[in-house]
């Protein structure tokens, strides 16, 4: 071989020459602060990366660089300073998931904060993930109970859906949700509930009343609190739909309670800005309309060939003065199936809980209701609906015709039906009852005050003489016209007594 030959095999074999040790899997911090670091090196960091910094400091990677990449911390940016050096771990952030979370508070990590050891797990799971496709679900069939009655009759929710709370603070929002968590004994249904942004005793008076009622043996609670690091709040719902979708491709039915969106929006707007990208809604993917329509998404009823599992979504909006025409919830009522609106003027005249039949909806619902509650609360909304229009127009005179008064003193007797009180959510066959009683008028000429006592003597005159309407109601779910005509007798029977 000639002198030349030789020079050109070595010039070409270290031009293709390929590094055993991979130069660009090591970077140093640059800058930190905020629990923000941008680390200069990592040329092949995935979006979304576990990075290992000093002190077994995890950080996620958010921002990709040309030649850095910005990560926020998961742990103490006490810890880490200028020049660390940075390692990939090549793995996405994942959380473990299972059977062995039930009856577990977690933290956004999936570690356990409640004292009780640690859970043994046999799988985790990535905490992004892209949402099943259309051709994967089906539509909405079967009722989600959430054992009150205003919501089971006027917006009913449907295992799959995704139904957003919304209302301003201290109107009931989060009381709705336990409800309905309370109301799944028994129901096959799982529940994950995660709070984001709040107290720590907020969040272990929740635990506590979820124990009280026997709930937390299907519940996992994922807490990342005020006092908790922005990208702990911002990754907790993905953490918590990652273990309820463990369950639905098992081909169980999961409720998912995120309570609330607006304290993560703020969470995500806040690592935004220290990251320097925008968190406006144009910015994909930067965008907050990106951030919870990627997490609601993964909500739905998977088809029969997939398992038949579903996850059902109850997102919490807080809005400011009612006005839901604001940024973040006009972006997460486009997202959601429907919406339940709570009014604080409701709430402080002691209608509770204090849902507006007129501005909450129920895209999906319907198709899922029970034969007979559609029965019996198919008016309903038309009614509430008149009885506002009158009570408004009623305030300016007093002379009022028979027929005006009798309107009003029906949606009175409604809206009285529709009170209840918390953690008491009642069974469908209850439910079917008690507006059956309000939609025949037996309650129009009774005092206000007595509806609450004369509905409690009635269902128990009910299930003592004639606990076979019951049975029949719990067996068909239908109302025909012989079981409503047994109904009306006993109703008959239990007003004379009671008039007596």
């Amino acid at each position: 071989m000639k002198t030349q030959e030789i020079s050109a095999l070595i010039k070409e074999q270290i031009e293709h020459y390929e590094h055993k040790i991979e130069a660009h899997d090591v970077g140093s911090v640059i800058t930190i602060g905020d629990g923000i670091a941008l680390v200069y090196g990592l040329n092949s960091a995935m979006n979304g990366e576990l990075l290992l910094f000093p002190h077994d400091v995890y950080g996620m990677v958010m921002n990709l660089n040309e030649d850095s990449v910005g990560a926020v911390l998961l742990g103490d940016d006490g810890l880490i300073k200028e020049g660390d050096v940075v390692k990939r771990t090549k793995t996405v952030v994942e959380v473990p998931v299972g059977d062995a979370l039930l009856g577990r508070v977690v933290n956004a990590l999936g570690k356990p904060i409640d004292g009780l050891g640690e859970i043994k797990y046999s799988k985790m799971r990535p905490i992004e993930r892209i949402a099943p496709g259309v051709m994967t679900r089906k539509s909405v069939n079967t009722p989600l109970e959430t054992g009150i009655k205003a919501i089971d009759a006027m917006i009913p929710i449907g295992r799959g859906q995704r139904e957003l709370i919304i209302g301003d603070r201290q109107t009931g929002k989060t009381a709705i949700a336990i409800d309905t968590i309370i109301n799944q004994k028994g129901k096959n249904c799982l529940c994950v509930y995660v709070a984001i942004g709040q107290k720590n005793s907020s969040v272990a008076q929740i635990v506590q009343r979820l124990k009280d009622h026997g709930a937390m043996k299907y519940t996992t609670v994922v807490s990342a609190t005020a006092s908790e690091l922005a990208p702990l709040q911002y990754i907790a719902p993905y953490t918590g739909v990652s273990i309820a979708e463990e369950w639905m491709e098992q081909g169980k039915d999961v409720l998912i309670v995120y309570d609330d969106l607006s304290k993560h929006a703020v969470a995500y707007r806040t690592l935004s800005l220290l990251l320097k990208r925008s968190p406006g809604r144009e910015a994909y993917p930067g965008d907050v309309f990106y951030l919870h329509s990627r997490l609601l998404e993964r909500a739905c009823r998977l088809s029969s060939e997939y398992g038949n599992g579903s996850i059902t979504a109850l997102p919490i909006v807080e809005t400011q003065e009612g006005d839901i025409s604001a940024y973040i919830p006009t972006n997460v009522i486009s997202i959601t199936d429907g919406q339940i609106f709570l009014m604080s003027d409701l709430f402080n005249a002691g209608q509770r809980p204090a849902i507006d039949s007129g501005l909450s909806v129920s895209r999906v619902g319907s198709a899922a209701q029970f034969p007979c509650i559609k029965k019996v609360s198919s008016s309903l909304k038309i009614e509430l609906a008149n009885f506002r229009e009158l009570e408004s127009f009623s305030q300016f005179g007093s002379d009022l015709d028979e027929n005006t008064k009798k309107v009003l003193r029906h949606g009175e007797a409604l809206m009285e039906v529709l009170k209840q009180d918390q953690y008491s959510p009642l069974t469908m066959e209850r439910q079917v009852i008690e507006i059956f009683i309000a939609q025949q008028k037996y309650l129009d000429d009774i005092d206000k005050k007595e509806i609450s006592t004369y509905l409690d003597k009635a269902w128990n005159y009910i299930n003592n003489s004639y606990h076979e309407i019951i049975d029949e109601l719990s067996k068909t779910k239908k109302l025909e016209d012989a079981l409503r005509t047994s109904l009306k007798k006993a109703l008959d029977e239990f007003k004379e007594s009671y008039g007596g």
